[in-house]
């Protein structure tokens, strides 16, 4: 059975692996030189703090038998820099890093933005990508937000087609590292329009 429920300090150590799986995939050019273990210990640093366990964004994760398979983290547009400023620090006080990590905005303003969602490739296509989607819109509600944001590479339209379906329009295009993405979104809140 796949339980959603919001992160806690001690799911980082499982949580960074699932990150850093995203991390791989943008290819981010400051990251190339960063061995490893330093990447993971400022990922696992991140998912430690208050501001990433609902201070200044939220993280839920997905787990089954004990084990964390699937991560969603986001928040509202206007903590983009406090968000950022967790991953500066980190990175800045790890010897394995060369420069402290300076990430590119991500966000439009006003909305609650998806930063981050991965499932283990063992556990992918069994729905969990779907059920941390449907924990979204409430992130956002309780954050005050009406919009949900994200981000998805022009090359995965896989991805792109999920998200469709789960109401997400195109708004924009947005370049993170030398990628390509798609910027989307939708409504926190679908209105129920049945009489019934």
């Amino acid at each position: 059975m796949i339980t959603i429920r919001e992160a806690q300090q001690d799911d980082a150590g499982q949580i960074a692996p699932l990150i850093d799986i995203i991390y791989d995939e943008m290819e981010l050019s400051e990251l190339e030189d960063v061995p490893e273990p330093g990447l993971e210990k400022v990922i696992t640093g991140a998912y430690q703090t208050d501001e990433y366990l609902g201070e200044k964004a939220t993280t839920v994760v997905a787990e089954a038998d004990g084990q964390v398979v699937g991560v969603a983290f986001g928040y509202p547009s206007d903590n983009e820099d406090a968000v950022n400023q967790v991953l500066y620090d980190l990175s800045k006080n790890c010897a394995e890093f060369d420069q402290p990590l300076i990430s590119d905005s991500e966000t439009n303003s006003d909305e609650w933005y998806l930063d981050s969602i991965a499932v283990d490739p063992d556990y992918q296509g069994m729905g969990i990508g779907s059920k941390l989607l449907n924990a979204i819109p409430k992130m956002a509600e309780n954050d005050g937000e009406s919009v949900i944001g994200l981000n998805v590479d022009f090359e995965n339209p896989n991805a792109k087609k999920l998200y469709e379906r789960k109401g997400f329009k195109d708004v924009g295009i947005q370049m993170i590292g030398d990628h390509r993405y798609y910027h989307m979104q939708r409504e926190a809140v679908v209105p129920d329009l049945s009489f019934a």
